[in-house]
């Protein structure tokens, strides 16, 4: 069984994913991660090739993770958004949805230039975090396993509320 991480950007997914690996001894990927080793930025792909050649992408990927076991899985902000992933995921795994306020993602991204869907000349990124999170949340929620709410916890506290909550899966 794999632990699945999902959330909006900026949530704490990647490195939340880090500790739990750390603490459990599971072997730990990032899905966009693994898109960006086998074919180059996150940014690029969007610029160059779209987001639906992106989601491609990211679907590839989760079909051969899920295959394998006792793994944690950190997620893309858009990955659950498709339903075939999410089936893919639920079938050897479980989903934690780590939901952070607008208030915690916009703290940790409206620095970070390196987010594709940030990047639109129409919206502030504040703006445009808040329409994707209440567009987002309800699906995170509707797919969730367990949801751990993430502001004002360090990724340690986070990481073994995890651990415990999962103990038995």
């Amino acid at each position: 069984m794999n632990l699945v991480l999902c959330g909006m950007m900026g949530a704490g997914k990647t490195t939340i994913g880090i500790k739990i690996a750390e603490l459990t001894g599971r072997r730990w990927y990032d899905t966009d991660g693994v898109i960006a080793d086998r074919h180059g930025k996150i940014s690029d792909i969007f610029e160059y090739y779209g987001e639906p050649h992106f989601r491609k992408l990211e679907t590839e990927v989760v079909k051969e993770l899920a295959q394998k076991d006792d793994l944690v899985i950190s997620t893309g902000g858009g990955l659950v958004l498709k339903k075939e992933n999410n089936e893919v995921l639920q079938k050897n795994g479980k989903i934690v949805f780590l939901r952070a306020s607008l208030e915690t993602l916009n703290k940790r991204l409206i620095v970070d230039g390196t987010r594709p869907l940030l990047q639109t000349s129409t919206e502030s990124i504040s703006d445009r975090l808040a329409r994707l999170l209440k567009e987002r949340t309800p699906i995170y929620e509707h797919v969730a396993d367990y949801i751990v709410d993430v502001d004002g916890k360090t990724p340690e506290t986070i990481a073994k509320e995890i651990v415990s909550l999962t103990a038995n899966e």
